[in-house]
């Protein structure tokens, strides 16, 4: 059995079973349950708030880059720019409506490496954060440029409506910043050859784009709506500071090293965040 043929088995299985909380499996299709940004056409411009230390900021930029970058093979479905963040404390990292609030700070040793979320009103994206914990990224394992690249362009991929490529740690990187590993420079390590660096997004990252990004325009677009314009009010949207505010639990992989978590707002509107956890013999 081809291993593309293989993939799509999987595939097929994952929507039988309709979501359904499942082993650890490689995703051909990898779109982040049919979640997007509502636009009239492509490209679309997604701006992504500066509120980063100097230690982040060309690895922020390097993940606006090769986003905006695809390949010969698949033309771009959108496009982003840095803009000055306007999340005050980036310890609650608020979220401004039509962008995404990029955000690092000592969140603490709480167990997690990074953190993505996107505000959703039915299927469409409204507004995102990516939280990046220095607490661990100051320490010598994870303070790399493979560790924080890895993170920053996964992070920011989860915010187009991207899912993972694949959940496993220890097998052959794919080549792409949607695929976790113990090592994102690749190569060999403790007698295992994980293979390519996964910095940077691949082509079946940007075959994905397409997929979701061509397949229909809408009437009204949710990139660079007015602050006063996003669904729930600002005052009444919790400051979401730990696991037991990013509401229930509904996926976790790898003995719980990557989670899903699911925010009820009510009318449609939820918010959804995706967790890497540090390697918990760290």
């Amino acid at each position: 059995m081809s291993r593309t043929f293989h993939r799509r088995l999987l595939t097929a299985l994952v929507v039988a079973l309709s979501f359904s909380v499942l082993p650890t499996i490689t995703h051909a299709d990898h779109s982040w349950g049919s979640y997007h940004w509502s636009r009239t056409s492509n490209p679309f411009i997604l701006k992504l708030g500066d509120n980063v230390s100097g230690a982040w900021d060309s690895y922020l930029a390097t993940a606006s880059s090769v986003w905006n970058s695809p390949t010969s093979s698949w033309p771009t479905m959108q496009s982003t720019t840095i803009v000055a963040g306007k999340a005050s404390k980036p310890r609650t990292c608020r979220p401004t409506s039509g962008r995404v609030e990029v955000c690092a700070t000592t969140y603490g040793n709480n167990g997690w490496l990074g953190v993505a979320s996107i505000w959703i009103s039915g299927s469409h994206i409204t507004q995102g954060t990516v939280k990046l914990n220095d607490s661990y990224f100051n320490t010598a394992k994870y303070n790399t440029w493979a560790w924080r690249n890895l993170v920053m362009c996964q992070e920011v991929g989860h915010t187009f409506g991207l899912d993972h490529q694949d959940e496993t740690f220890k097998n052959l990187n794919l080549g792409t910043c949607m695929d976790y590993t113990n090592y994102p420079e690749g190569d060999v390590h403790d007698n295992f050859d994980y293979g390519p660096e996964n910095v940077m997004p691949n082509d079946h990252d940007f075959e994905e784009l397409v997929t979701i990004y061509n397949s229909h325009f809408d009437s009204t677009t949710t990139v660079k709506q007015s602050v006063n314009s996003r669904p729930g009010a600002a005052n009444n949207e919790p400051e979401r500071l730990g696991t037991g505010q990013w509401g229930k639990l509904v996926r976790s992989t790898n003995h719980g090293r990557t989670e899903l978590y699911e925010l009820d707002l009510g009318r449609g509107r939820k918010v959804l965040t995706r967790v890497i956890w540090a390697d918990p013999d760290e």
